[in-house]
């Protein structure tokens, strides 16, 4: 699940052809543009998105059929019948299909109003339950209480959804801060990955992985202009956040020593610059192979890291994928997923 920007996109156009298949990227569209539709059409065959437009106006501009871009409708339990119609007709015209996204923190009106809810949507919308694959999504879970208190409320939702026949289950939560600017400078800072934690209680349901990516849940927070070099790097169970101020010298200087810290971490992968693209420009700017880039760079070497190490962990639980030095890693050339129970796979959304 990605906002929209420049960086986040650019890393999906980046993916392994291998990686494609494995993944189901959710883009939250804040702005019908040019720049948004290029974006689009831009990214690698076989990868088709769910837009999700629920923060724009009801218009014919947000009427995804009009948009000419293979894409998947995002739905909501809240959406106008208007609004509901034009997601149908866009369903119809590319993937036959929907994603009806559950918002476990807003959504929260009992059993009988939900499958009221989307029963409204089938309605609308002319599709079968078989049509359309359900996010339950968690949102921000950012400290140990949010994870103990989301775990039986997810659960109780993934009760509810078994009653239906639903294409997918997909779960998803975001545990990266709203804001970094408190954290310190020019050393790596661990935080815990809480959305991961969240996925390990609930994994023995059997339904699809899903995350924020790099960024945080929290609607309109986060900074997408950081002006500090800026990495998010995944690890196992954690991030490391690199924010450097070093004065003097360049900006590609600051960048480059940044880098150079980074890859001289137990975390940095044993595949090195073959582990993603994202690592792979991190290597160069370390070896000052390039310049600094911008926050749009920053966003998207860091997201690309992020795909590769989640598939990998995915692809290969209990295995350290995406280890430092000290552990196995694997590349971001991957292998179909296995499958889990009710013939799913665990992919990630």
């Amino acid at each position: 699940m990605l906002a929209s920007r420049r960086g986040e996109l650019e890393a999906l156009t980046h993916l392994d052809p291998a990686a494609v298949p494995l993944l189901a990227p959710v883009l939250e569209v804040g702005a019908v543009d040019r720049t948004t539709m290029d974006s689009l059409r831009r990214l690698p065959a076989g990868l088709l998105p769910a837009v999700d437009v629920t923060a724009l106006p009801d218009s014919p501009d947000t009427e995804l059929a009009r948009w000419d871009v293979p894409l998947v409708p995002v739905v909501g339990l809240a959406e106008s019948d208007r609004r509901l119609v034009a997601h149908g007709a866009a369903a119809r015209g590319y993937a036959r299909g929907a994603l009806v996204r559950l918002r476990a923190g807003q959504d929260r009106a009992g059993p009988d109003a939900s499958t009221a809810a989307v029963e409204r949507i089938w309605r609308f919308t002319g599709l079968a339950p078989e049509e359309c694959d359900l996010l339950v999504d968690a949102g921000d879970v950012c400290c140990r209480a949010d994870v103990r208190l989301a775990e039986p409320r997810v659960r109780r939702l993934l009760d509810w959804a078994r009653r239906h026949a639903w294409r997918s289950i997909t779960v998803a939560a975001g545990g990266m801060p709203p804001t970094l600017s408190r954290l310190p400078t020019d050393e790596p800072v661990r935080l815990d990955r809480w959305d991961w934690q969240l996925w390990q209680r609930l994994a023995d349901a059997g339904f699809n992985y899903g995350d924020y990516g790099v960024g945080p849940a929290v609607p309109g927070s986060g900074d997408p202009s950081e002006r500090l070099p800026t990495v998010r790097y995944t690890a196992d169970g954690d991030w490391w956040v690199y924010r450097w101020s070093r004065r003097g010298g360049r900006g590609d200087d600051r960048f480059a020593d940044l880098c150079r810290t980074l890859v001289s971490a137990s975390h940095w992968p044993s595949a090195g610059a073959a582990f993603s693209w994202g690592d792979h420009e991190l290597l160069r700017r370390a070896r000052r192979g390039a310049g600094a880039g911008s926050a749009a760079n920053w966003a998207a070497w860091s997201t690309s890291h992020h795909l590769a190490h989640v598939l990998s962990a995915l692809l290969h639980p209990g295995s350290d994928a995406g280890a430092g030095r000290h552990g196995r890693s694997e590349p971001q050339r991957v292998r179909p997923l296995r499958q889990v129970r009710g013939g799913e796979s665990r992919r990630a959304g």
